[in-house]
């Protein structure tokens, strides 16, 4: 055994390995650099990054532009204290004004989408007092800490209630969920009813604040909704003076092809989270920002909210070279260019595999969901699967995949291609070549049923 491995495995003995068992946490594959789309081991090996690590990295990795940014920062103002004014966060708001839709300008920063999202949460139940209910989705997920894994709809939700870690007044609504609606209809016949259904939940639920939601959702699916979901959703939202709040951690900074995904149906939130990939992911940064309204109401009330790294000038740094760098890399029509490629290479993926169930997202945002039988829709994997000892196929997918030099995102039943915004139409071609041979391993599982993949963005989707 190297020195280098020796070191690896007693990192691993002295530290907690996230969201995993902590006798599969022995041996982490150690990576020493990543530059563009690609990332390397220490032996020297590329792995192209098709997920942007944690679905953050939209800019690839070593953008000169932030790197330069931060290291100026540092050798000016490393830290100040979040009570007084910076000009690296001065900076920050100026260059965040300039992508926030029209009416969002009021910010809070912390350090992670799950801090953004706990910021909101307080700034909600505190300014629609005694209303105190938020209504979230099953296929949700909105953080780790004790609130935001209590408004997250998935697995790990579970764990937090069996541990008492959890805080009231959640309730989940039915997904925006096309391919196993969870009323059994089907669009457009269906009325957008897991829309229409929220006003029901608020009428009997009484005291609700907020409807809280992922515009495109994230790790659980790349649900992408029909163009009616959202604008009903807000007009439900402001018949009954309840909040809408977006979670655009995952779906925002171009990752769906315009700055924030709500922008592709013409909504704007009371209140909007995100994170990730707001500084390209170069350092941590969580960003809460409401309109006006939600903002006056602390005009005289005190703000029950902060942290040490709040407002961290380090951070702010990031932001203003990250916003530029998107507005340039967008400009050269490249991403635009590339989601189209994408989407038309996953489109014939499914075509040559019958374990792909269907295939769903937009712009550099995409699942491919797989199933044993396409006609009866059978996964290979349920929710309860993911914390189990049961080994995933999409876990058997994305290995195989790592091992011929692609790293993918898997969860319990679905793919996350989310590859950085500067991926080109040929190294796109080279990661869909590796995939094609992975999935063989599902397909030798999957019932032949003569039954196409399902296309479920093609009802409504947009232009990438």
């Amino acid at each position: 055994m190297s020195q280098a491995e020796e070191k690896v495995k007693e990192f691993a003995r002295h530290t907690y390995g996230t969201w995993n068992r902590q006798n599969a946490w022995t041996n982490p594959l150690l990576i020493v650099d990543a530059e563009g789309v690609y990332f390397y081991d220490a032996k020297g090996k590329p792995y192209l990054d098709f997920s942007s690590q944690l679905m953050c990295s939209n800019l690839g990795h070593k953008n000169q532009a932030i790197i330069e940014a931060m290291i100026r920062q540092a050798e000016k103002l490393p830290y100040i204290a979040p009570g007084f004014a910076n000009e690296a966060s001065m900076a920050a708001v100026e260059a965040l004004r300039s992508v926030m839709p029209e009416g969002l300008d009021k910010f809070f920063f912390s350090t992670s989408g799950t801090e953004a999202n706990e910021a909101a949460l307080k700034i909600v139940r505190q300014c629609k007092f005694p209303a105190y209910k938020v209504i979230s989705r099953y296929h949700a997920y909105h953080g780790a800490t004790i609130a935001s894994v209590t408004f997250t709809g998935d697995t790990r939700r579970w764990f937090a209630e069996r541990a008492r870690c959890t805080v009231q007044g959640v309730r989940f609504a039915p997904d925006v969920y096309c391919y196993r609606c969870p009323f059994g209809l089907s669009y457009p016949g269906c009325n957008v009813q897991c829309a229409r259904y929220l006003d029901y939940m608020i009428k009997e639920e009484g005291n609700v604040a907020a409807v809280l939601v992922e515009p495109v959702v994230g790790t659980n699916g790349r649900l992408v909704p029909p163009p009616e979901y959202y604008p009903i959703v807000r007009q439900i939202c402001d018949e009954n003076e309840v909040l809408l709040v977006a979670d655009e951690v995952m779906s925002g900074w171009f990752r769906t092809g315009k700055a924030f995904a709500l922008e592709h149906w013409g909504v704007v939130p009371d209140v909007m989270t995100t994170a990730k990939g707001c500084t390209g992911a170069y350092a941590p940064a969580g960003i809460t920002v409401t309109n006006e309204k939600v903002a006056r109401f602390f005009d005289e009330e005190f703000l029950v909210h902060g942290h040490t790294y709040a407002f961290h000038p380090l951070v702010m740094s990031a932001i203003p070279a990250a916003v530029a760098e998107y507005k340039k890399l967008m400009e050269s029509g490249l991403p635009q260019r590339a989601s189209k490629h994408l989407r038309r290479r996953l489109y014939e993926l499914a075509d040559r595999h019958e374990c792909v169930g269907d295939v769903r997202g937009i712009g550099h945002f995409w699942g491919l969901e797989l199933v044993k039988n396409r006609k009866t829709k059978e996964p290979f994997n349920v929710k309860a699967d993911k914390f189990t000892s049961k080994e995933l196929m999409t876990g058997k997918v994305a290995a195989d995949a790592m091992q011929r030099g692609l790293y993918i995102a898997a969860w319990y039943d679905n793919l996350v291609i989310a590859p950085p915004l500067i991926i080109t139409p040929e190294q796109i071609d080279e990661g869909i070549d590796i995939l094609d041979k992975s999935l063989e391993i599902a397909d030798r599982q999957a019932e032949s049923t003569g039954v196409p993949a399902s296309r479920t963005s093609d009802f409504f989707h947009q232009d990438d």
